[in-house]
């Protein structure tokens, strides 16, 4: 990258970072709905797949991502958080924006940023702008669909300027309480916003049919995501009725996995990440791309080779991610306790670990006890730190709750991350070297701890 690139790539992300930051919320979409008014609607230019719930998200959208470009397609895709740069947000072909391309979409954007700022009380928010950044990429290149995965919620974020032809709804727990509700039917009934009915055509006729696709949800969130579809007009698919996990077996690597999907079997699918909640995923993002397609049970399965290759090219960095051996260190973004729980469960199942030691930074405002409750059968010994977040828990404040859970013998604190990694390193090495399986490291509690090591271990980008 030239030097004058670097520099305009750094003003750029300063100017996104200075803006109000993402935990700090204002539910609203009129001050985006204004802005891609002013920009034509770059949001309408292109079909929608849409992804919403609690945990899965950015592997789910991944995986819908790779299914469509394996059947032909221009895919542009928007998650969120990133883990290493803000370029990885943004994917058009399977790959973050090119450093002059952002460049370009930003300062094409920032006129019309400006102008809504100014007819405002309340400043666009840093998740805004890059939400309407990659709209309007999707629209400059063009895309023949765009995978969006919703920031928060649903109703109110700002992905959902779009109306998506398929909705997904990965599993629905408890998190962001404090802007969703206090329970999960609370929670899917604002996350349920993004079914919306099929926008009519030019002529005024009824628009293509919408899909619900949900993952397995608990009860009180399935009542309100049906409700809501049974609203709007929205044909629904559900996992474990219309489509979902057959079978599935560890494998060196991954799993093994037949998938049922809306227009039939899916055998002999190698899938290479841990863990049933990848399969169940994997399920999900099938039969959102069999309903983009138009498949179903009238009209067969899609091309069996097209998933088998795609689903087989399935990255998702961060998530249970293996960056180092001896010892084995494997990072996660889990940030809540059923994420935990989940993690919890893949490790157990696909690694043989005889002795993990955790590391773990988390950021405010979440269920820590939760978490670390989750750890506590796993892991024999917890690094507690921090990361570089405004929002990062002090390492003596998380090490506080982790003693109560852990117990005093079984914590120590390092409050650079560098540190205690090294220190978890340092721990695992020492186990017993009779240990079957061996000793590893799990570093957790946040996206940003994830990313973080990551870059620290490895060096590699998404």
């Amino acid at each position: 990258m030239s030097t004058s690139l670097s520099r305009d790539l750094a003003r750029v992300e300063q100017a996104l970072l200075s803006r109000w930051p993402e935990n700090r919320l204002e539910p609203s979409l009129t001050r985006i709905s204004a802005l891609v008014d002013l920009l034509g609607s770059p949001q309408r230019a292109f079909p929608v797949v849409q992804v919403t719930g609690t945990n899965g998200k950015t592997t789910t959208a991944r995986m819908i991502d790779e299914l469509l470009r394996g059947f032909g397609l221009r895919v542009g895709r928007f998650t969120s958080p990133h883990l290493e740069e803000l370029r990885e947000r943004i994917v058009l072909d399977g790959e973050p924006l090119p450093a002059d391309r952002f460049v370009e979409v930003f300062d094409d954007v920032a006129p019309y940023v400006q102008l809504v700022d100014a007819g405002s009380d309340v400043p666009m928010s840093f998740f805004e702008v890059m939400v309407t950044m990659a709209y309007a990429a999707f629209a400059e290149a063009p895309v023949d669909v765009a995978v969006i995965e919703v920031g928060m919620g649903g109703t109110w974020d700002a992905t959902n300027v779009a109306d998506a032809r398929v909705a997904v709804v990965t599993p629905v727990s408890l998190d962001h309480a404090e802007y969703l509700g206090p329970d999960v039917a609370s929670i899917a009934t604002e996350k349920s916003g993004i079914i919306k009915p099929a926008p009519p055509t030019e002529e005024g006729l009824p628009g293509v049919d919408v899909v619900a696709v949900l993952a397995h949800q608990p009860p009180g969130a399935l009542e309100a995501l049906v409700r809501r579809a049974i609203e709007v007009d929205a044909t629904v698919a559900r996992e474990g009725t219309e489509f979902g996990v057959l079978e599935r077996r560890v494998a060196v690597g991954g799993q093994q996995v037949r998938l049922q999907g809306l227009g039939g079997e899916y055998d002999e699918v190698f899938l290479p990440l841990f863990g049933a909640h990848q399969a169940q995923n994997a399920a999900v993002a099938l039969a959102a791309v069999e309903a983009f397609l138009g498949a179903g049970s009238a009209t067969g399965p899609v091309a069996q080779d097209v998933v088998r290759e795609s689903f087989a090219a399935v990255r998702s960095p961060g998530r249970l991610e293996r960056v180092r051996s001896s010892p084995a260190v494997l990072v996660d973004a889990a940030h809540n306790p059923a994420g935990m729980a989940v993690t919890v469960a893949a490790v157990r199942e696909s690694f043989d670990f005889t002795r993990l030691v955790g590391v773990v930074a988390c950021v405010q405002g979440k269920d820590v006890s939760g978490m670390l409750a989750e750890l506590e059968g796993l892991c024999a010994e917890l690094v507690v730190t921090q990361n570089s977040s405004p929002r990062s828990i002090p390492a003596d404040e998380l090490g506080a709750l982790a003693v109560d859970v852990f117990g005093a013998d079984r914590v120590s604190v390092h409050p650079r991350l560098s540190d205690a990694v090294e220190a978890a390193i340092e721990l695992a090495e020492a186990g017993p070297d009779d240990a079957l399986g061996g000793s590893g490291v799990l570093v957790t509690g946040s996206v940003i701890t994830a990313g973080e090591a990551r870059t620290l271990l490895s060096g590699t980008r998404s």
